[in-house]
């Protein structure tokens, strides 16, 4: 108790207890150069989730809209001190914010030469702009014809500081910026980071108009990967490396051994053969010996990938990845519903992050190799 009292005086020097039983502090805390009355009363016990906090009107307003996490930092924080530094961090988000909301507005001519920069950079390429001139979605085609948006946020020193730009790119979009620099030229970047993915979004569209993509069901132009149907309740995930997108990709097989170890074994087999002035896509049917089954070709039912546990599809953003290698099973599961069913089962057993037991469906053993996925 005396080193917190210690630390509470360290801390905040303005704050003095008002009784011998300590359980009324008076005084000021500090954040950004201000102070601000407040008093804490205290129980017997002096326990700080039955204790009251009595705020300045100054107080009250920096904090209004925060009342509710103030209540439960009180409620969960052990001593005064502890409290006392929970409330400071939200004094001074508070302020923060407060002050960024009530900036004085930028210079008259802030707003002509920003209007005069979208005039020169043309009017048909200007998708939004907020009443403050403050965010401003442009949009551009690349080579391809597909449609990209760069969202630029200006701040008040602008063009001494460069925008916050905001795109859908797989890799970073660092501009180069000047004082003297403009909209126009951060559009003439931005057409000329187009044009470098233009080989990236290729390959991507190529796989997502003729194979059938699990994961991500609809992947913007950032997503690197592609989870592919082989064949029935089989999938390959590849990584494709945006800078250089005709090169292997990182691949990983899922389904039952007896389908995807044969074609772990072509991959091997046949890498000589890969061609980086193939696409990606014929590259992967070459090296595996295979044609992708299309979506239009297929069923539904020629395709299950409902979890055989839990009868969904999705969870929490996964899919089904387990398999039975059962031939006459090759029921599909959720890692985490496999792993939940046979870690209830007491014939199950666990060796490190591998669980063996038996499949929910066919009663055949079944291995479970935990991966890093689940939390």
């Amino acid at each position: 108790m005396a080193e917190m009292e210690a630390s509470l005086l360290r801390q905040f020097p303005l704050l003095l207890p008002q009784n011998r039983a300590k359980t009324v502090y008076e005084g000021f805390i500090s954040a950004q150069g201000r102070d601000f009355h407040l008093k804490i009363l205290l129980p017997e016990d002096l326990q700080m989730k039955n204790a009251r906090l009595l705020c300045s009107w100054q107080l009250k307003t920096v904090l209004n809209g925060y009342h509710q996490i103030v209540q439960q930092r009180m409620q969960h924080s052990p001593d005064l001190m502890s409290f006392m530094m929970e409330l400071k961090m939200v004094l001074e988000v508070a302020l923060k914010n407060k002050q960024e909301l009530y900036a004085p507005p930028p210079p008259p001519q802030f707003y002509s030469s920003l209007m005069e920069e979208i005039g020169t950079l043309g009017w048909d390429k200007l998708v939004y702009v907020d009443t403050c001139l403050s965010t401003i979605k442009l949009k551009a085609e690349d080579a391809s014809g597909r449609k990209h948006l760069i969202t630029l946020k200006l701040k008040t020193k602008y063009p001494t500081e460069s925008p916050d730009c905001v795109v859908d790119f797989p890799v970073s979009f660092s501009v180069s910026w000047t004082p003297q620099s403009s909209l126009i030229s951060i559009y003439s970047q931005f057409l000329a980071a187009l044009e470098s993915l233009k080989a990236f979004w290729d390959v991507m569209d190529e796989i997502d108009e003729k194979t059938w993509v699990l994961e991500p069901e609809k992947p913007t132009r950032s997503a690197t990967t592609r989870r592919i149907v082989l064949e029935n309740k089989a999938s390959i995930n590849i990584e494709v490396d945006p800078r250089h997108p005709t090169m292997l990709p990182e691949c990983c097989f899922l389904g039952a051994d007896h389908v995807v170890k044969p074609l772990g074994i072509k991959l091997s087999r046949n890498i000589h053969l890969w061609d980086p002035e193939n696409s990606l896509l014929q590259n992967l049917k070459d090296v595996l010996e295979i044609d992708f089954p299309a979506r239009a070709n297929l069923e539904k039912s020629d395709f299950s990938m409902d979890c055989g546990i839990c009868y969904a599809y999705q969870l929490d953003g996964a899919i089904p990845d387990q398999v039975c290698d059962n031939l006459q099973c090759g029921q599909p599961f959720h890692q985490i519903c496999l792993y939940e069913w046979l870690r209830g089962l007491l014939t199950s057993r666990q060796s490190f992050n591998i669980i063996f037991g038996e499949c929910p469906y066919c009663s055949k053993p079944i291995t479970l190799k935990m991966s890093g996925r689940k939390s």
